[in-house]
């Protein structure tokens, strides 16, 4: 008798919410956290990280016309097998965000589903698209190029943020709260805290000398003297005398 009233009592995952509501942030939710100066030092790894990339892109764009069926069929479900699913939160106008995962061999048209059936009833009627930007990429429903795609073809997994526009203007005001149904609204919480970097001069202080007024040098290219610091070569190459 006891068991099956232990049993009843526990929720089911069922009953639990398939997705997750944020409150838009604010500066006493989520304080701004300055990054240190040496998180912005260019490295060798970073420069060679970045040509990389770069190189792999282009190749990628190069080589695209020239894959067979059989080639983009065995990438899509390396792609898959990677990453079954896709998180994406869609950002409203006031800043909030709707989450929900869905498997990446969905379409676009699962996300634009879920987000209308969120919203309030008055509001389901009126069009909306979803769309990346800088660069600005709009995933229309309409788009052939987009709705036949899977969410890993797009590129949008295992994670992506995509901002939501309204047809009628007058709910993409910055002051305007996400209209969406009072049961979402119910549910919401706030952002999980952003990282924590240790920006603050006043815990690096050199036997107390400096009262924690210098920042904290880049270990890698600090030089054994305070008053020097030593920077990479590239940085040092300058045009050379005739």
């Amino acid at each position: 008798m006891a068991d099956s009233t232990t049993s009843t009592s526990q929720p089911s995952p069922q009953d639990k919410p398939q997705f997750r509501y944020f409150r838009p942030p604010s500066s006493a939710h989520q304080p701004r956290n300055d990054l240190p100066d040496n998180y912005f030092d260019v490295t060798a790894a970073d420069i060679r990280a970045q040509q990389a990339m770069l190189a792999a892109r282009r190749d990628a764009l190069q080589n695209a016309p020239l894959r067979t069926a059989a080639m983009r069929e065995a990438e899509d479900k390396k792609r898959r097998a990677r990453w079954p699913q896709t998180t994406i939160r869609v950002k409203f106008s006031d800043r909030s965000m709707l989450e929900k995962s869905f498997p990446s061999t969905d379409k676009i048209k699962s996300v634009y589903a879920f987000v209308r059936g969120s919203l309030r009833e008055d509001v389901k009627p009126i069009k909306f698209v979803l769309y990346q930007s800088p660069p600005k990429r709009e995933y229309k429903v309409s788009d052939p190029k987009v709705r036949d795609l899977s969410l890993a073809e797009l590129d949008l997994a295992p994670s992506s943020l995509l901002l939501l526009k309204f047809e009628d203007d007058s709910l993409n005001h910055q002051d305007v709260p996400a209209p969406l149904d009072p049961s979402i609204l119910a549910l919401a919480e706030d952002l999980p805290a952003p990282p924590v970097f240790d920006a603050d001069p006043s815990t690096n202080k050199d036997d107390g000398k400096s009262g924690g007024s210098r920042p904290r040098a880049n270990l890698e290219l600090a030089g054994k003297d305070e008053g020097e610091r030593k920077f990479p070569k590239w940085l040092k190459l300058g045009p050379k005398a005739k």
